[in-house]
């Protein structure tokens, strides 16, 4: 079994520290998932529009979060 599947474990159990710390941990890596790939499609030549289409989110919303660079950045 994988790091995944143990998390999903953990956040699927009993003990709600662990299963929100699980949470937690799942909401950053999405977060940081989502950053490198906004990275990746401005690289590709994505405009903010297409971005914010395929995120289901505005274009202002992706623009606001991502525009400073996305890895430096960070969350937020």
């Amino acid at each position: 079994m994988g790091n995944e599947g143990l998390l999903a474990d953990v956040a699927s159990g009993a003990n709600p520290a662990d299963g929100l710390r699980a949470a937690r941990a799942l909401r950053e890596l999405a977060e940081r998932l989502e950053a490198l790939q906004v990275e990746n499609a401005r690289s590709h030549g994505w405009s903010w529009q297409e971005i914010a289409v395929v995120l289901g989110i505005s274009k202002q919303a992706v623009h606001k979060k991502y525009a400073g660079g996305t890895l430096r950045r960070g969350r937020g």
